[in-house]
């Protein structure tokens, strides 16, 4: 989808307007060091249950960990190599499913890790990268390849670059990419009650 919202209802900071998921990237550029570091940064600043901070993340750079970057790209599943294939670094965020206080299960640890990885994509877009956050990947290669603990729940690979140009996708995916973006109104998903839109408790 192209990076155009059709349907906002409030303004918001252009932080959180300009993240978008492409699958675009420019396979000729590289991820300076210092960006990828302040990407990891948000994500470690990001809040969590207890402070746990329950986040791992296993940080795959092809231009100076190209055996883990395969690695972790094979672990993909087909639709999502044809165009991650592109992307300089591939970011695989787990989640520590116990507290390590007390060793009681975690039931917030997945919420948690999925926060920090919004703030890792949020920083990205200030930093001038794109990300795009798959779940199309099979956990057991990429815990057999990375050695990861049982008690790792995987939750996702994120592809982390530049923007590339949608022709240089297959054109299932371009046509994807330039299509508009749109998201359920506010009035189905923000309530007062079950189904009794928080708008309308407003306008009354």
């Amino acid at each position: 989808m192209s990076q155009k919202q059709t349907n906002p209802e409030a303004a918001v900071h252009p932080i959180i307007s300009g993240r978008w998921s492409p699958r675009a990237f420019d396979e000729n550029r590289l991820i300076d060091s210092t960006k990828l570091a302040a990407c990891l940064e948000a994500a470690r600043w990001s809040s969590s249950c207890f402070g746990e901070e329950p986040w791992r993340f296993i940080v795959a750079d092809k231009s100076n960990n190209p055996d883990g970057w395969q690695k972790l790209l094979e672990a993909l599943v087909e639709g999502n190599r044809v165009w991650a294939k592109n992307a300089p670094v591939l970011i695989l965020a787990c989640a520590s499913q116990a507290f390590a206080h007390n060793a009681n299960p975690n039931r917030w640890a997945q919420y948690d890790t999925g926060q920090a990885m919004m703030a890792l994509s949020l920083q990205a877009v200030d930093e001038g990268l794109i990300s795009h956050p798959m779940g199309g990947f099979s956990s057991e290669a990429a815990q057999q390849a990375f050695a990861i603990p049982d008690d790792f729940a995987l939750m996702s690979v994120t592809a982390l670059g530049y923007q590339g140009k949608a022709a240089s996708l297959p054109e299932h995916y371009s046509a994807i990419e330039m299509g508009e973006r749109k998201r359920k109104p506010l009035s189905e998903i923000a309530f007062t009650s079950w189904n009794t839109s928080w708008q309308a408790d407003e306008k009354s």
